[in-house]
């Protein structure tokens, strides 16, 4: 009588197909996320108004509901942004920002802007302009 040995159990391998390794995510169609990690703090939400906190707090969740089309073709004092230049900005530029980068600006309290850059699907906020002097709004 032979007794053959139990082989090991292991998890399958995930394999991608060729056609899924290089689809490319249209980040368009997807809804955003936000990041607060770089914040300045000189023009951080901390320095706001509890109502200027609780208005951020509820435009990020009424941003969230939509995808970065809606939010691309909405009104720039609604739910969309405008292009902001940096040569317009008043505080250093951080490091992260390369000179390919596009600064956008939401409104979060009534006009107040909250200004930073898009990468893929991610809002990268770095500036609450509370006092509107972070760059002309003329």
């Amino acid at each position: 009588m032979t007794f053959r040995r139990a082989q090991p159990t292991q998890g399958k391998k995930l394999s991608l197909s060729k056609s899924a390794d290089t689809a490319r995510i249209d980040y368009n169609r997807e809804r955003p996320t936000f990041c607060l990690r770089f914040v300045d703090s000189s023009y951080c939400i901390t320095s706001c108004s509890h109502e200027d906190k609780a208005a951020f707090a509820d435009k990020l969740r009424r941003m969230s509901l939509l995808t970065w089309n809606e939010l691309i073709n909405a009104p720039r004092h609604g739910m969309g942004f405008e292009t902001i230049r940096r040569s317009e900005i008043r505080r250093p530029m951080p490091v992260q920002i390369t000179e390919d980068v596009t600064l956008i600006a939401f409104r979060f309290s009534g006009k107040k802007p909250m200004v930073g850059y898009r990468m893929d699907g991610m809002f990268h906020i770095v500036w609450f302009d509370c006092n509107f002097d972070l760059y002309d709004h003329s």
